[in-house]
């Protein structure tokens, strides 16, 4: 592999990458969907395909405006990711706790995702390539709302089924009753 020497070479890498980091989440996402007892999260993580292949003809769209050949290379951190939502998904029940633990394992991917898009972007603006900036600012606000979608199911439904499935609720076992319970990646602060 050639070395990375310029801005242009780095962010060339950074849509390897990505590009890859789609692929195969275009193959894990079904398994996660499958693996859900939520209809809600099923849908959500459907839905979040159909958005992924979309994603991944905008990147195949970018390497044609670059004039590159559109490869990826290997993405570690994705198959890792990925890895570790199977691992969740083999080792529990098929109940709230299960779709508890999916959600913040695809949360995770969406963490991913929003800093590699966010990067890239930042990149190709610096760069001047506006047009792919248009691109991937599309898919950065697609992978942020995906993210909100997730934290929404979390906060609403699933975390405190999932809570009250083991016996006790979270809230409960600190006298707090009607306690909300956040996702693994929520934050206060929304775009």
């Amino acid at each position: 592999m050639a070395k990375v020497a310029t801005m242009e070479d780095l962010f060339l890498d950074e849509i390897r990458d990505l590009y890859d980091a789609e692929k195969q989440l275009t193959k894990a996402l079904p398994k996660m969907a499958k693996a859900a007892s939520s209809e809600e999260l099923r849908t959500a993580l459907e839905n979040h395909l159909e958005e992924t292949e979309n994603q991944v003809e905008r990147l195949e769209q970018i390497f044609e405006m670059l004039e590159q050949k559109g490869t990826g290379k290997k993405c570690a951190a994705m198959a890792g990711l990925i890895k570790e939502g199977d691992e969740v998904a083999k080792s529990t029940e098929d109940t709230a706790v299960r779709d508890a633990g999916l959600i913040a394992a695809a949360q995770k991917v969406e963490h991913y995702e929003i800093s590699g898009y966010g990067s890239a972007r930042t990149h190709a603006q610096l760069l001047g390539h506006q047009e792919v900036v248009s691109l991937l600012e599309e898919t950065l606000k697609e992978e942020k709302q995906a993210d909100r979608i997730l934290n929404d199911l979390a906060e609403s439904s699933v975390n405190e089924e999932a809570g009250s499935q083991s016996g006790k609720s979270h809230g409960a076992k600190n006298g707090r009753s009607g306690a909300k319970t956040r996702s693994a990646g929520s934050s206060s602060s929304r775009e």
